[in-house]
């Protein structure tokens, strides 16, 4: 017998594809964009683990909502801090570059649902 899938799983499953590209498309412009030597010289292994932490648990995310996305970021952050990965300020500098991607995330994934609808029909 087969499962029966409701919309709304699905349309969470494609929010939570279209955020993990979202931030993979912010990572991309931190390197590649207008200051992108920059920050590469800067960038430390351990804040590119940390953002993979972070979109590892967007992917496993229920919900997405901007309190949420704050939450996975803090609670990996504070991972990273106990960890002694790096100095607190670099930790804090990088979870507010993070959180201020959230309108594009969230526009990204409202948007695949939009296409799903439409795939659907």
């Amino acid at each position: 017998m087969k499962k029966k899938t409701s919309s709304g799983s699905r349309a969470v499953k494609l929010a939570v594809i279209g955020a993990s590209l979202a931030g993979l498309a912010a990572t991309a412009y931190f390197f590649f964009g207008p200051k992108g030597k920059k920050h590469q010289k800067q960038t430390r292994a351990w804040a590119i683990k940390m953002k993979g932490d972070v979109i590892e648990k967007l992917e496993t995310a229920r919900n997405m909502s901007e309190s949420v996305y704050h939450e996975i970021i803090d609670s990996v952050a504070l991972k990273y801090e106990k960890g002694k990965k790096a100095s607190h300020e670099e930790i804090r500098e990088l979870a507010r570059d993070l959180k201020k991607h959230w309108k594009t995330i969230s526009g990204s994934a409202k948007s695949k649902r939009r296409t799903a609808k439409k795939a659907r029909r």
